[in-house]
């Protein structure tokens, strides 16, 4: 059956690979939010006629319903304390009536399942939203897993031995709300050995406002930390201070020039301008600004405090394009190390490069052709 005539359920159109990927005639649409999820490409979506969006109410909800219906609906995500770091007690009393409504099919699960059944498309495309998959299969709709975490759970990948325990864990509930669906299409700007068939991993899917920005030399380092209020500790913003070249800082709070640091509103086309035109970047980086800043040719200093921290940054360091550092060891002397030698690591990342928009889209189109004519 060609694509273009196939109706497509959408989990989780956000992403710009799957806005690109799907030119068709009927999407239902789902939103869970995060970064990944928030990416539109307006030459594929705006084409659309008929789409039902379904996501819960954050940023990219107030953004979405000015131009698609949107429905509410919970997702489910990770507590963290002051510090950053997961709170496993908190998350699970406070998951425990969203994993209700899933295994006794309540409210939430016939809701998501009546706008499915409604659409009645011929194939569902999802991140890991527990309650798209679950209706989906209910329906014996055939599905296609995409998102960047399906990496970790579908790959092998090198890892220390305590990483990999605790990946093996974090697979375990990925694959738990996934519902083993017949396709997994997974992007990272790294790559690895998959362990499933009906797997694949594609590169990254670079935002347009990316691909038209164009890179420059600068001379200021980009600072990007997400959940500042934990991570941009006054350890950090000591070190950050004593630097002898300007610093821009986006923070979800703070405004305005001190020293040599300059503190920025979070926005998406000033935050490319400035990544595009830095010396190097010092972010909490995850699979996207690593890989934007890949594009870029910007060198990066990560933190290593998490499990897909350490993954990116093991990769990082790897192929010579960066440096990590847990929060706690940051400190001026090691900064001025790390943007001595920017112009080294500068010269490694053009044999890293990968837009992987291109094999994405034949992926993605690939799968629906093999699951709609089922």
């Amino acid at each position: 059956m060609s694509l273009r005539l196939c109706r497509a359920a959408f989990a989780t159109p956000g992403n710009q690979l799957i806005s690109e990927a799907i030119p068709c005639g009927k999407l239902l649409l789902r939103m869970p939010g995060g970064s990944l999820q928030q990416r539109l490409n307006a030459r594929y979506v705006r084409r659309l006629r008929n789409c039902t969006t379904t996501r819960r109410g954050d940023e990219a909800f107030e953004q979405l319903r000015r131009d698609w219906p949107v429905v509410r609906i919970p997702t489910m995500r990770y507590c963290a304390g002051p510090d950053g770091r997961r709170l496993v007690g908190r998350t699970l009393r406070r998951l425990i009536p969203a994993v209700l409504d899933l295994l006794l099919e309540g409210p939430i699960f016939q809701l998501v399942r009546d706008e499915i059944a409604c659409f009645a498309p011929r194939v569902v495309i999802s991140d890991s939203e527990a309650w798209t998959h679950r209706a989906a299969r209910s329906l014996r709709i055939p599905r296609i897993s995409f998102d960047h975490y399906g990496v970790m759970a579908f790959c092998r990948l090198e890892m220390p031995p305590l990483d990999r325990l605790a990946a093996w864990g974090e697979s375990l509930l990925y694959r738990a709300l996934v519902c083993r669906p017949q396709r997994v299409i997974a992007t990272a700007f790294y790559d690895g050995p998959v362990l499933r068939p009906g797997a694949c991993v594609v590169g990254p899917v670079l935002r347009a406002e990316v691909r038209a920005a164009r890179p420059s030399r600068g001379e200021h380092l980009l600072v990007y930390f997400s959940n500042a209020a934990a991570n941009f500790t006054p350890r950090v913003e000591r070190a950050l201070r004593e630097l002898d070249c300007p610093v821009k800082v986006y923070h979800p709070t703070r405004r305005g020039r001190e020293g040599n640091v300059e503190f920025r509103p979070i926005a998406v086309q000033p935050f490319i301008d400035d990544l595009a035109a830095c010396r190097a970047a010092f972010a909490t980086a995850g699979n996207q600004l690593i890989s934007e800043a890949i594009h870029f040719g910007k060198p990066l200093l990560l933190p290593e405090d998490s499990l897909e921290q350490r993954l990116n940054a093991r990769y990082v360091r790897l192929w010579g394009i960066g440096m990590a550092a847990r929060r706690g060891d940051v400190t001026a002397g090691l900064l001025r190390r790390f943007l001595d030698g920017a112009g080294a690591l500068a010269a490694n990342i053009p044999a890293r490069r990968r837009d992987g928009q291109a094999e994405a889209v034949a992926a993605i189109e690939r799968a629906i052709e093999e699951l709609a004519g089922r």
